[in-house]
């Protein structure tokens, strides 16, 4: 195996289990390791600190264990395990309730670093964010296929847009196992018990932002006989809670066509009046500069990751001002403003910050009544603080 030593002074973050090593921490590579193989991690004093996952780019390792350095035939299905334990714990693997969807793998708050895996009632959907991830997805599919029996229907890869194209990988999207008759790439499942499509195949991300199931809900509290905008709606999950809580009437945008047909598909699934739902296959932020004063009491301002790199965090915190300074200029008095950012270079505090300059641009009395985040089945370690992505705020305007 492949030893990856450090300098002196620079084992001290993996002493306390942050799993990430970076190559500014590297001394010497004992070996010729290919992106993706399982290396030793080591003090510049011979000590064994952690294994991993070698890459090349500023993350070097991404640590799977910090006991041994080679991993046991049956780590995956332990570590899968492990991950559904948490679940059931927290009352979302339940075959007989009102949700079975959820996030089954959440990267380094399962201490699998770089993979991602979604359930939807019996398909697990599977994302890939690094090569050595990537290489060890039959292994993965084998675990799933032990940990969860005959209930589990397939296992779906869909890690073309995550994994590293320079591992030089085959990186097609495709079934790594499935039960023998099973053919669908989009089923229905229940979330609090709402009905929802998800198709893993042509949706975003793994199909569907199971992230924000709390959030929805609590939504869902505040939507009766209001007027509510869902903005950057996607598949209209907000729209949805919005609608079943009897909200008078609920338009929903996105500047997907695709995402907009879905929407309109979810409100007939579940029984709504179409005449309490119109759809706008628009953008987002043009739409909500243009609405009319007040006539919405509850807004949704949801928008995909404006920084992916920190590189771009200025422009990303200019741009969050901007559009919640127009959501708050123009909800009604006494109206509700639930406002995201899950661009996980924008800390809470920074978030906080562009949302008190945009109150303070539209010159309106602003009260936060609640602080929103990410559900247990998306944990984080609390060795790594880098885990926790999303945040929200609940804003009440005058």
């Amino acid at each position: 195996m492949t030893k990856i030593i450090l300098k002196k002074g620079r084992d001290e973050s993996l002493k306390r289990f942050h799993p990430w090593v970076f190559s500014g921490a590297i001394a010497q590579i004992v070996g010729e390791p290919a992106e993706g193989d399982i290396v030793g991690v080591y003090a510049s004093s011979g000590e064994f600190l952690a294994a991993g996952h070698y890459q090349i780019g500023s993350i070097a390792v991404r640590v799977l264990s910090f006991d041994t350095p080679v991993l046991t035939p049956d780590f995956w299905e332990v570590m899968i395990s492990r991950a559904l334990a948490v679940r059931i714990s927290c009352g979302l693997h339940d075959p007989e309730g009102k949700t079975n969807c959820y996030r089954l793998v959440h990267g380094e708050g399962d201490n699998l670093p770089g993979l991602i895996i979604d359930y939807y009632d019996g398909v697990c959907v599977m994302q890939a964010h690094s090569a050595g991830m990537f290489r060890s997805k039959k292994h993965i599919a084998d675990a799933l296929v032990k940990v969860y029996g005959d209930s589990l229907k397939a296992v779906y890869d869909k890690s073309s847009g995550t994994a590293p194209f320079k591992a030089g990988l085959d990186l097609v999207d495709g079934y790594i196992w499935k039960k023998e008759g099973f053919s669908d790439d989009e089923q229905t499942v229940l979330e609090n018990g709402n009905r929802f499509l998800v198709n893993w195949t042509e949706g975003q991300k793994t199909g569907f932002f199971l992230d924000q199931r709390e959030n929805r809900a609590l939504v869902g509290k505040y939507s009766k006989g209001r007027n509510v905008l869902n903005l950057f709606c996607y598949t209209g999950g907000f729209s949805i809670y919005a609608l079943a809580a009897g909200a008078e009437h609920v338009d929903s945008v996105d500047s997907s066509k695709k995402a907009m047909d879905m929407v309109d598909r979810n409100v007939a699934l579940n029984g709504f009046d179409s005449s309490k739902h119109t759809s706008y296959c628009t953008d987002a932020i043009d739409f909500v500069k243009n609405v009319p004063d007040d006539k919405y009491d509850l807004m949704i301002v949801d928008p995909p990751a404006f920084a992916k790199h920190r590189g771009a965090l200025s422009n990303a915190l200019r741009a969050y001002q901007r559009l919640n300074a127009a959501a708050i200029s123009k909800v009604a008095p006494g109206g509700f403003v639930f406002t995201f950012s899950c661009s996980q270079v924008v800390d809470k505090e920074a978030f906080a910050l562009a949302v008190f300059s945009a109150a303070a641009q539209a010159g309106r009395s602003v009260r936060i009544l609640d602080r929103l985040n990410q559900p247990c089945d998306h944990s984080v370690n609390i060795y790594h603080p880098e885990g926790e992505y999303l945040k929200g705020l609940l804003l009440y305007v005058e």
